[in-house]
């Protein structure tokens, strides 16, 4: 736990694990708000799960997820004279790994409501997939989807 040491500090998130920043992100949805405690338990029985299937530091395959599940460019809207237009822009690095961690752990989450497998086996298959670049991994759907909206407004 770092408590919030680097909660007002610009860019203070930079400084954090991204194993704690994952765990952080475990904590959006209702079920787990909150509950560290939980959400700790939940991604150290994950990197357990991944392990035993790769055979491979699960540290690293977090990695490889994280890289193939952030979007290069996305868009926004700028306002010219009372109409807004859509603009591709490139996404800077930190966006790029807030945006992956998130849908890593959206996708877990809603992947493991209304169904019989647990949360620690979503978390686990959701990483692998997104680090196999797997089309069916909710994190490498959204890169998809909001990469082919930031080409059409180029």
């Amino acid at each position: 736990h770092r408590h919030g040491i680097y909660a007002n500090h610009r860019f203070g998130k930079s400084k954090m694990s991204i194993i704690e920043r994952l765990i952080n992100n475990m904590m959006r949805t209702e079920n787990y708000t909150g509950k560290k405690t939980m959400a700790i338990k939940i991604v150290r029985l994950a990197m357990g799960i991944i392990e035993k299937r790769t055979k491979n530091n699960p540290v690293q395959i977090l990695i490889n997820a994280l890289e193939k599940a952030a979007p290069r460019e996305e868009a926004t809207r700028l306002f010219f004279g009372g109409i807004s237009v859509p603009r591709a822009v490139d996404t800077s690095p930190q966006r790029r790994l807030d945006i992956a961690l998130r849908n890593l752990c959206k996708g877990a989450v809603s992947a493991s409501r209304g169904n019989k497998r647990s949360i620690q086996e979503c978390l686990a298959d959701e990483i692998i997939k997104a680090s196999n670049d797997d089309p069916s991994s909710f994190a490498i759907a959204k890169k998809g989807d909001i990469e082919r909206i930031a080409k059409s407004a180029r």
